[in-house]
């Protein structure tokens, strides 16, 4: 991570930078449930920001208001400067790709026929065109080939090419997700959890392949349960609990701070009469859960 002058000399640097995305007291509401309250940060171009906190604290629901999948009960999403419309394909278009936190891939799709499928945002192939393989077809079939071909050499699959992406190893399925989000030719690109499940090869290899992606200039949020990938690869990191921002700064300043370790490890026990075995947990209250799945409102 460096010494505290690098960080805080970094931190500077990041700051003086436009800022790309900007949310505005997002609030998300499911009934009685407030799954994100009121959240505001800034990424900045070129920066890596980290977004953690426990299972349940609403980052998945934050990444589907940021990129349109969710419609914010209140406040705004600012995306280079201008106000971004409550819609996944307006999202993509601005500039902004995303992963999930479950893969999504076409499983009967080839690498290259998945990566393909991510440029078709920015192609202009008509139907018509299409069908009767007009010149227009023919140009943007084969730049869409050599860029999604590049793209997969890229993330390191350049001889995965023509493999069903179903037939992958986890850990290039991932790095697949990540080469479609990229052909979409983005600004900024969300990663939610990207190194889960794999082992820790795979995890150094997604760390430097997403400070590779930045070098390219993106800027990128990811979302991460990992504290020491998170930490060795953010500028910047903010914890999220029960839907609201806890703390927000540099990574050492969050790992560090006392109320982040009690969100993930809970208050010291205290009382001297305490029992020699934890008591069982409580059930939740009606509406709440304690563990994010995909984009159902229960991941709160």
């Amino acid at each position: 991570m460096g010494t505290p002058v690098q960080e805080a000399a970094r931190s500077v640097d990041v700051l003086d930078r436009k800022v790309l995305l900007d949310a505005r007291n997002v609030t998300m509401q499911f009934g009685g449930l407030k799954a994100v309250s009121d959240v505001s940060l800034q990424v900045h171009t070129g920066e890596i920001f980290g977004l953690i906190g426990p299972n349940g604290a609403g980052k998945t629901t934050f990444f589907n208001c940021l990129t349109g999948l969710y419609k914010p009960t209140s406040g705004s999403v600012l995306f280079d400067g201008a106000e971004l419309p409550p819609k996944p394909r307006l999202a993509v278009r601005a500039g902004m790709a995303r992963t999930f936190q479950n893969i999504r891939l076409f499983h009967n799709m080839t690498a290259l026929e998945n990566v393909m499928v991510g440029m078709y945002c920015r192609t202009k192939t008509n139907a018509i065109d299409a069908v009767f393989r007009l010149p227009r077809h023919r140009q943007e079939e084969a730049a869409s080939t050599k860029r999604a071909q590049e793209l997969l050499e890229f993330v390191g699959l350049s001889k995965a090419a023509d493999t069903l992406s179903r037939n992958l190893p986890y850990g290039d399925q991932r790095r697949l997700e990540i080469a479609r989000a990229l052909a979409t030719d983005p600004k900024l690109l969300l990663l939610d959890e990207p190194t889960a499940g794999m082992n820790p090869q795979e995890t150094r290899q997604a760390e430097e392949l997403i400070f590779r992606i930045r070098d390219l200039g993106l800027a990128v949020l990811v979302i991460e349960h990992d504290m020491r990938f998170i930490f060795n690869l953010c500028d910047r990191v903010a914890c999220l609990v029960r839907g609201s921002v806890l703390v927000e700064g540099p990574g050492d300043v969050v790992q560090n701070d006392p109320r982040v370790i009690e969100a993930y490890i809970g208050s010291p026990q205290t009382a001297p009469d305490a029992p020699a075995d934890p008591p069982q947990a409580a059930a939740p209250p009606a509406g709440e859960t304690t563990a994010e799945q995909g984009e159902d409102p229960a991941d709160a």
